[in-house]
């Protein structure tokens, strides 16, 4: 039995929350186990042999309230103490990290490498301890001193990184990008946009373009490409198959059990997309998250088909078009709990081995409904591992909120991600996530371009109060966080002269 057992204030825990929880093998793919809480013991009956862990959230001082996981450990009959293993677990992380990482200035990081140190002998004395609970106590320092030292380290090295990339020239022109709704293109959201940005992603819907089957509403997606067209703003489609339940049209069920039916009504779909709009599109998303959010219950062979047809089909009908094919839930903790999902990494392998073609990968980065908060230092560990992928990455959808909704009895039901950091979700640290967030993404060589999700708050977000801008279009720190990136980044960008003009806007 893998067990962990919780010691808070000097004794077994009385309540342990185990949302968003799961069990997680050696080679970081999550494993389908029954988790259970028995007198201060979280139970792990895990359905596949070795060595696992646990990650869950938890609450870190210094952090917040975000997933963590432990060392991978072998079953036994005695419980392993939880917070031992969350710090054993982060130390060992952050120390492979930092082999990676030595390049680094060393001198930079003194304070940070003291820090790490400071962790470790926590960590000693806790395994040292006389009793589990005093073990548990020094553990939880041992957690918070390294998880704070691997915060700054990551802020530290992405800038670092960020000045060299700059310095060398291999910076891309047109990094950052956002994503409208299609409520009318007015003069001032226009204005916002051009601003800040340097392309614009418009949302293909196919539930919206196609509510019953061969009537079509192309009226909104006109709209924006004539006035992103005439304002010679490079634009992005995103995506042209999704097979996620908001985005499939209902009559498409009728289907379901038919596979070579929906195929071909995919296929004329994004014939159809294509051919109203591929002169006026540079990059296609051409299938988004058929990994993880799968209606249809494809099989592995199936999905691997529906996304060669329609990259390959992309590729005939807009040649010079950069193809993505997008990942979501880039941990991959669905596959937990859905036996018919993929892990992302081995989806995305499984694409390069079949030699589905494509131009690169895309990446969602949102923390919002039913998502458990990361820090920063997971966020960049994930990103590399996309980098073994050879393939050139695209970050098309980042985005938390920036106010708490009002009413709402938690934070998974309120539409917010799981967790929370030391301070409530408000447009200051709103601002603040972004730009640590966008740094070290464009920090990272294989990164080509970071796209903010939502331009502006209105009804119906999937993360609310995700915009850069409010309701009323007013800028929020946020937006002036990306500006000031942009502006930084590519000084010649419309966003230096926006930048000085901001109060006036406002």
């Amino acid at each position: 039995m893998l067990s962990f057992a919780v010691y808070q204030n000097g004794q077994l825990a009385k309540q342990i929350d185990l949302e968003g929880a799961y069990v997680i093998g050696s080679d970081d793919v999550p494993l389908r186990a029954d988790l259970c809480v028995r007198d201060g013991i979280i139970e792990c009956s895990k359905r596949a042999a070795g060595p696992a862990g646990l990650a869950l959230l938890w609450n870190v001082e210094g952090i917040g309230r975000v997933l963590v996981e432990t060392i991978r450990v072998q079953e036994r009959d005695r419980p392993y103490i939880l917070q031992v293993e969350l710090a054993r677990g982060r130390l060992l992380r952050l120390i492979h990290k930092l082999e990676d990482w030595e390049t680094s200035d060393a001198h930079a990081m003194a304070t940070e490498r003291t820090q790490i140190d400071h962790a470790r002998d926590l960590l000693i004395r806790a395994l040292q301890a006389d009793s589990p609970a005093d073990a548990a106590a020094l553990a939880e320092q041992s957690l918070s001193a390294a998880m704070c030292a691997s915060e700054r380290i990551t802020r530290l090295h992405a800038k670092q990184l960020l000045v060299r990339r700059m310095e060398s020239g291999t910076a891309a022109r047109r990094f950052f990008g956002c994503t409208v709704s299609l409520a009318p293109p007015s003069d001032l959201l226009q204005k916002r946009l051009r601003d800040a940005v340097d392309f614009v992603t418009l949302p293909l819907v196919w539930r919206d373009i196609e509510a019953t089957e061969q009537s079509f509403n192309w009226r909104p997606l006109d709209a924006w490409v004539e006035a992103l067209a005439k304002s010679k703003t490079p634009i992005h489609a995103s995506p042209l198959l999704s097979f996620a339940e908001q985005n499939v049209p209902a009559w498409l069920y009728l289907w379901e059990h038919d596979f070579d039916t929906l195929r071909d009504l995919a296929f004329e779909h994004v014939r159809r997309v294509m051919n109203r709009y591929g002169q006026y599109i540079n990059a296609w998303t051409t299938i988004s998250g058929a990994h993880a959010t799968n209606c249809f219950t494809f099989n592995f062979e199936q999905l691997i088909e529906l996304t060669r047809m329609s990259a390959s089909l992309a590729k005939q009908m807009s040649p010079r078009g950069t193809t993505l094919v997008e990942i979501v839930t880039p941990w991959g903790e669905y596959y937990a709990t859905n036996q018919r999902t993929i892990p992302p990494l081995l989806y995305a392998d499984m694409l390069i081995q079949s030699g589905v073609a494509f131009d690169a990968f895309a990446l969602r980065l949102q923390f919002g409904p039913a998502t458990c908060l990361r820090d920063l230092f997971q966020i960049s560990t994930m990103l590399d591992q996309f980098a073994k992928l050879a393939k050139p990455l695209h970050i098309t959808a980042v985005e938390v909120p920036s106010a708490l909704p009002p009413n709402t009895g938690g934070e998974s039901e309120s539409g917010l991600p799981s967790g929370s950091l030391t301070q409530p979700w408000s447009e200051q640290v709103q601002a603040q996530w972004l730009e640590s967030v966008v740094e070290i993404a464009l920090s990272k060589p294989f990164i080509e371009s970071v796209s903010w999700h939502a331009l502006a708050d209105h009804s119906g977000m999937q993360v609310p109060f995700g915009g850069l801008l409010r309701s009323d279009l007013a800028p929020k720190p946020a937006y002036q966080q990306f500006v000031k990136l942009r502006s930084w980044i590519t000084p010649s960008s419309p966003g230096t002269q926006a930048t000085q003009d901001q109060t006036h806007d406002r």
